[in-house]
């Protein structure tokens, strides 16, 4: 018997790999419609947009302290979205994983 949750994780997983893996998460839910892979992938887009956004403007620093702490700091966020993902858990990231998905509630809505 399979739960909702484990019909999804493949997408929720593959949304974490790259921003490519978003796009394919979301072309792969999108037959079955999962809340928990829409979810991930709603996380994933958000935290691939921060990091590209704020990596524009650390670019323009010309310091290792900005950028490695940039980069642990993304690392750590994209680490956490991803075990939720491998738990079957639908956890926020921290800091910043409500507003992702606030600000991308349009992905996974139903229009019928």
């Amino acid at each position: 018997m399979t739960t909702a949750k484990n019909k999804g994780k493949t997408a929720a997983i593959v949304a974490y790999i790259t921003i490519f893996g978003t796009i394919a998460a979301f072309f792969i839910n999108y037959d079955e419609k999962s809340d928990y892979a829409y979810f991930h992938i709603r996380q994933a887009m958000g935290l691939f947009a921060t990091f590209f956004l704020i990596s524009i403007f650390v670019g323009y620093f010309n310091s290792i302290m900005i950028s490695s702490s940039f980069y642990i700091f993304f690392s750590v966020l994209w680490f956490y979205g991803f075990l939720s993902a491998l738990n079957n858990s639908t956890k926020p990231v921290p800091l910043v994983g409500e507003f992702y998905q606030n600000l991308f509630k349009m992905v996974g809505q139903n229009n019928n």
